[in-house]
């Protein structure tokens, strides 16, 4: 047993609903449970909630912030909040680290060196750069001021994906309650319970009860309701496109709410003919499709390489993986753990299989590896009318295309619904510059895989995002709400 086992043993993992600054049961005193997808065993129990829960949290949230004890607060001392609840993130990034693994399946190594961290440090930027953004005043006439203000918008909820539980939370709550608005939580009925960890450790750091409440249940039973409530002002969602559309509708048919998606993904990564060092590109895209098994939107599961590369690149590829660990998440050696639900095995097996019937090539992988595992996998000769090009696998699944030219190599990677981030190899400076912007992709790394950093706006093109950016100033502006006060000094 190492030391992360220990840990598990002893965590004290939330078992409510977690509403004005308090932990509770549902309503309706239902429940669900959540598994350890490694083993199976149940690591908790939760509440089910529906509309009733739901509408105990926004009118808690709605209370909160018409109150003004967060909205009115001077953006330093809301900064100041924050910057201490990151502190508690870390002061706590074991217990949280293994509460993540133990839900999600995701390498604790991961989530104490990765998710943990960004987490922190995505509400601290937040919070951090709320005092330093200024309105504006508009040019006019002497006989008037017109002042340009953002407000928070009012109610915020958040429906989290069950990949990065906690650092989408971050995403998600960092620029929302740094703007000062109060924030409904929905997590993934999967992987519930580190939101419910953050949640209280916000009220512990200063955050009012009201401010931030998280909601578990399923989708249809919480997610919906949040999306039609009447009190909710702004709604951002993580997760699927099908899902992202069915906000949209709710939106539509209930007060025209905000609404911010970032949704599927089916990424390229571009090699071009003058692409060098093919061993170093393989690696970096091994990592890029294989990490947190596959299980990411911005996964690089499609790679289109240039003839005069491809065979070498797709030798190098099955090289990267001969030493890529699979097993507990909670041993700090394993490259990658269970996949997170028995479901979503299902439907990753399911198009694997469906890529060997319609003639791609394993080169390595193709099956499970036991439970809930499932081998890195590459496929060769993939071409375009496959369901292994077009559809988002969300697996350790990637795909490599043959383009005859550099020209087809980039319209072969813009050949899909998606349009969420997309990677560029090339030795050219010129062709960097030319076919990164011929890429449909909110981001483009060029000679990486890069997401960015909490700097940089992410989200997608096309069927990938749709009315704002998390990460960066810009995600600022979908929680809050732009007024012009005209003054007539005439008067």
């Amino acid at each position: 047993m190492n030391a992360y086992n220990s840990i598990a043993n002893t965590l004290k993992l939330p078992t409510g609903v977690f509403i004005d600054g308090s932990f509770r049961s549902a309503v309706n005193g239902g429940t669900f449970e959540t598994k350890n997808p490694y083993s199976g065993e149940v690591i908790a129990t939760l509440p089910a909630c529906d509309q009733a829960d739901v509408d105990v949290a926004v009118a808690s949230a709605k209370a909160a912030f018409e109150s003004g004890v967060w909205s009115d607060l001077h953006p330093s001392a809301r900064k100041a909040v924050l910057a201490r609840l990151a502190d508690l993130i870390m002061e706590n990034r074991e217990e949280l680290a293994v509460m993540e693994a133990l839900d999600a399946g995701k390498p604790v190594t991961d989530c104490l060196e990765i998710d943990v961290p960004e987490t922190a440090k995505c509400i601290r930027w937040h919070g951090e750069v709320q005092d330093k953004l200024y309105d504006q005043i508009a040019p006019t006439s002497p006989d008037a001021v017109a002042l340009i203000v953002r407000e928070p918008v009012g109610v915020v909820a958040a429906v989290l994906p069950w990949n990065f539980p906690l650092m989408m939370m971050a995403w998600k709550i960092g620029p929302a309650l740094a703007t000062g608005n109060s924030v409904v939580v929905k997590p993934a009925e999967d992987t519930s319970l580190t939101s419910l960890r953050l949640a209280e450790l916000a009220v512990e750091a200063g955050v009012p009860p009201g401010v931030l409440n998280v909601v578990t249940g399923m989708g249809p039973d919480v997610g919906e309701p949040l999306g039609r409530h009447m009190d909710v002002d702004a709604l951002t969602f993580t997760g699927s496109t099908a899902t992202g559309r069915r906000f949209l509708e709710y939106a539509a048919q209930s007060n025209m709410k905000e609404v911010c998606l970032e949704m599927g993904g089916k990424s390229a990564a571009v090699v071009l003919s003058d692409a060098k060092d093919i061993e170093r590109i393989a690696g970096i895209q091994a990592n890029a499709i294989f990490w947190n098994m596959g299980e990411n939107c911005t996964a690089n599961s499609r790679i289109i390489a240039h003839k005069d590369v491809y065979d070498d690149l797709v030798a190098a590829m099955a090289a990267q993986i001969a030493d890529w660990k699979l097993g507990d998440q909670l041993d700090p050696e394993t490259r990658n753990g269970p996949l997170v639900s028995e479901t979503h095995y299902a439907k990753v097996a399911g198009l694997v299989e469906t890529g060997k019937a319609q003639g791609a090539r394993v080169v390595a992988g193709g099956s499970g590896a036991g439970g809930l595992m499932f081998q890195p996998t590459i496929f060769a000769e993939v071409t375009a009318d496959m369901d292994i090009f077009q559809k988002e696998i969300f697996g350790p699944v990637v795909g490599v295309t043959r383009a005859e030219s550099d020209e087809e190599a980039i319209a072969l990677a813009n050949a899909t619904e998606y349009g969420l981030a997309a990677t560029l190899y090339t030795s050219d400076i010129s062709k960097a510059h030319r076919y990164a912007r011929k890429l449909k992709a909110g981001t483009v790394g060029v000679n990486t895989y890069s997401e960015g950093e909490i700097s940089t706006p992410f989200g997608g093109f096309k069927a990938s995002g749709f009315g704002g950016r998390d990460n960066g100033i810009h995600a600022h502006e979908q929680y809050t709400e732009l007024k012009t006060i005209w003054i007539d000094l005439t008067a």
